[in-house]
């Protein structure tokens, strides 16, 4: 989807019951293996260590086999997918035989649409030419390229089982695949990373000159090895006005070499946003599919079991137990689903909550007749209520139908159209303030 396409046009009705969540045309498909487990990361991975790839794995070759069955038992629900997206993990350890095999059974299941966008995580260091081929003669046809920073030093303190040369090696198989649709992830606030270095990297990556870029401040996440390690905002964590200055500096740096701000971490040229992301920013509906995937269909958030036996054994009772009706109000049934992270119907609230969440990430906002329509006039003035103080602070902004910052008059009475968005970078920069704020003010009057 292109970044003009309204995001906030289909409707909902008051009863959660009779809410059209619209059919998903969008597929997540979880690979967990990796060579090994980076310091900040907790997603569900499994390690295999640095000779093991699906060509020699049995561990990997029976997950491709579950995935694959739980793909051929999940309801196709009727609409043919225009995105596809292998996340990790490293999907890059997967044999090109296993790909084709994993996209063969989502095609004959789902159907897969003429022109689709077709993603793939991959790690410098993980992949060959021959085996990059492959992947796009299978269809796919666009890489994300897990760099992270263009610093050995830093690579290693974060656990990264890859160097700078290899990078560069990458991005030369990448373009001789053919594969012009390609995209960075670069992380900022890695442990004891100066000012100086995350210029240097955001300037190797844009001579680099990929079509998109990822540029995300690091979280640091309880159960993690950063989190065993280290407290945000203290050494050798960069300091709090540290990380902003170098959120400041990416915009300043990729904006001016021509690279959209479309999304708070994400940036892109003309025409090649992540559409599949996009998807959850605009709070569409999506399939999920493997260890640890998350889904949001027919208005059900559900979360897979994050460890490998358990999510087999869930496969494996799938016929007897999916779909099922789950409780509304966000309560996980664990009777139901033992290893189930999440599993829960989303209530009218939940959508308001999660369309300002996620709408306000991008550059565009959401759409005020939208939510005007979705979710009542009074709705919208509690919103606007509880946001005028950053209005004032320059942090909202009020875009009109031609694309302006809208000027309103003393008592800030909103216009009935337009956008309703984070200004950029400062907006941005102070989103967690904003949310929390919102969260808790239209948490208390629901």
């Amino acid at each position: 989807m292109h970044p003009n396409t309204d995001y906030l046009t289909f409707e909902f009705k008051k009863s959660v019951q009779a809410v059209n969540f619209g059919i998903p045309s969008s597929a997540y498909l979880h690979v967990p293996f990796c060579r090994r487990r980076c310091y900040y990361c907790d997603f569900p991975v499994f390690v295999v260590g640095d000779r093991k790839n699906g060509d020699n794995s049995g561990t990997i070759v029976q997950y491709v086999a579950v995935l694959c069955q739980e793909i051929q038992e999940t309801p196709n629900l009727g609409a043919s997918l225009k995105t596809v997206f292998f996340g990790g993990g490293t999907p890059s350890l997967l044999s090109v035989s296993q790909l084709s095999n994993i996209l063969e059974t989502v095609d004959r299941k789902f159907g897969i649409a003429a022109g689709a966008e077709i993603s793939i995580e991959i790690d410098p260091g993980t992949f060959t030419l021959e085996q990059l081929r492959g992947y796009a003669a299978a269809g796919v046809n666009r890489v994300s390229l897990g760099v992270q920073a263009f610093q050995d030093e830093l690579l290693q303190a974060c656990g990264r089982s890859h160097s700078v040369a290899e990078i560069f090696e990458a991005v030369e198989i990448v373009r001789s695949a053919g594969i012009v649709n390609f995209s960075l992830d670069l992380i900022s606030g890695l442990p004891h990373q100066t000012l100086e270095q995350w210029e240097a990297s955001l300037k190797s990556a844009v001579e680099i000159s990929p079509t998109h870029l990822s540029s995300y401040d690091l979280i640091v996440e309880q159960g993690t090895a950063f989190g065993r390690y280290f407290q945000a905002g203290a050494q050798p964590l960069p300091a709090d006005e540290t990380a902003a200055q170098m959120y400041r500096l990416a915009r300043d740096i990729l904006t001016g070499e021509g690279y959209e701000h479309y999304e708070i971490s994400n940036y892109a040229r003309d025409g090649y946003q992540c559409r599949h992301n996009r998807v959850y920013w605009e709070n569409r509906p999506y399939y999920g599919l493997g260890m640890g995937a998350a889904s949001y269909v027919e208005g059900r958030r559900l979360t897979r079991p994050r460890k490998t036996q358990e999510y087999y054994q869930w496969v494996r009772s799938m016929p007897v137990t999916f779909p099922a009706t789950p409780k509304i109000g966000g309560e996980t049934q664990h009777d139901i689903y033992p290893a189930i992270e999440q599993n829960f119907q989303v209530s009218e609230n939940d959508v308001l909550l999660e369309t300002l969440m996620l709408g306000l990430r991008l550059a565009e906002g959401v759409s005020l007749w939208a939510l005007t329509e979705k979710f009542t006039q009074q709705t919208v003035d509690k919103i606007w209520h509880c946001l005028q103080p950053y209005w004032r602070q320059g942090w909202v902004e009020i875009i009109t139908e031609d694309r302006a910052i809208a000027t309103l008059g003393e008592g800030g009475k909103l216009p009935v159209s337009g956008n309703l968005r984070l200004s950029d970078p400062e907006g941005f920069l102070f989103s967690n303030t904003i949310l929390a704020d919102l969260f808790s003010k239209l948490g208390d009057d629901n």
